[in-house]
């Protein structure tokens, strides 16, 4: 998503390891008055702590003109770091989930606005109806799915096709674009909410959209298991989108999924990728990080062309 919102938004892109330490200097950085310039800055930080990044030495002396924050793991806001806590370095925060914008606006002082989870739908997505998979699993189960080899036999049995974790790849766009073609190719992805598939880097008691939902969507499948409740699953998925088992219970959860194999249309598919496109692809989410820095860009215009032209195409004939 990075790569993509730096080629759209005209940026440069600059990486760095999140886990390097806080030096002293970085700490008396964030007490000195911000630097300004001319530049606008997107600070794209996967868990609080990554907003450390705006006050490398590097970037307090260059100075920026406006400066936004997209915390995707935001939901841990009760590790927000000192730069962002009323000390101006940043004009305007966007986290991912609706339930902590009023947290992280009232400790840090800042502008904060609500920006979801999306995918590359437009480039990455399928509406293709031949799925010869019936459930495909990916990432974080419980542990009566985590094991493939067992799940795969439990669904053989009833006729299901299972297919277990896609492989990994180190680059990270050919590692997404293999995750999507395995999606493209299921009718049913796998994925249950942190209430039910608790891990030691996920919140206990805060539910969340993420990928796992988003891009299976893109790639017109439709995702089984426990989906999340959070205002984000509410607002922005559909119907069609999940099939709550409500439960993780693999016999029960392999039941529902042979009825909805049963009942399975192609239809279905289109439907997932259409909605996906409308709600889901990460330009409407730059679009709005766009307009809040005031900038405006040619690349960004014209994909979000191509993308209008793209729900249009995938609109069903009246």
């Amino acid at each position: 998503m990075a790569q993509l919102a730096a080629e759209l938004l005209e940026a440069e892109l600059i990486v760095y390891d999140g886990n390097e330490p806080v030096s002293p200097v970085r700490m008396l950085a964030s007490l000195a008055p911000r630097r300004r310039g001319s530049e606008a800055c997107l600070v794209i930080a996967p868990e609080p702590r990554h907003l450390w990044a705006i006050v490398r030495v590097e970037h307090w002396l260059h100075g920026f003109g406006y400066v936004v924050a997209w915390i995707i793991d935001a939901f841990w806001d009760d590790r927000i770091p000192f730069p962002a806590r009323n000390r101006g370095h940043f004009d305007h925060l966007f986290v991912t989930e609706q339930e902590v914008v009023d947290s992280w606006r009232a400790t840090t002082g800042t502008p904060t606005s609500w920006l979801p989870f999306g995918s590359n739908v437009l480039d990455m997505g399928s509406n293709a109806t031949h799925r010869p998979v019936d459930l495909q699993r990916f990432g974080r189960m419980p542990d009566t799915w985590d094991d493939d080899e067992a799940s795969g036999a439990a669904c053989a049995i009833t006729g299901l096709r299972f297919e277990g974790r896609p492989p990994f790849l180190s680059d990270a766009r050919a590692n997404q674009r293999e995750v999507m073609a395995q999606f493209a190719r299921a009718k049913f992805t796998l994925s249950f909410t942190n209430r039910v598939s608790p891990a030691d880097y996920t919140h206990p008691t805060r539910e969340y959209l993420t990928g796992r939902w988003t891009d299976a969507l893109a790639s017109g499948a439709t995702v089984a298991g426990v989906p999340p409740d959070c205002g984000s699953a509410r607002e922005l998925l559909w119907p069609e989108a999940t099939l709550d088992f409500g439960t993780v219970d693999r016999a029960k959860g392999i039941s529902r999924v042979l009825k909805a194999v049963a009942e399975w249309r192609p239809e279905v598919a289109r439907l997932n990728h259409l909605r996906a496109l409308e709600r889901l692809d990460w330009r409407w989410r730059f679009r709005e990080v766009a307009t809040t820095m005031g900038v405006s860009a040619q690349r960004l215009d014209a994909d979000f062309g191509r993308l209008r032209d793209a729900i249009d195409a995938n609109r069903p004939s009246v």
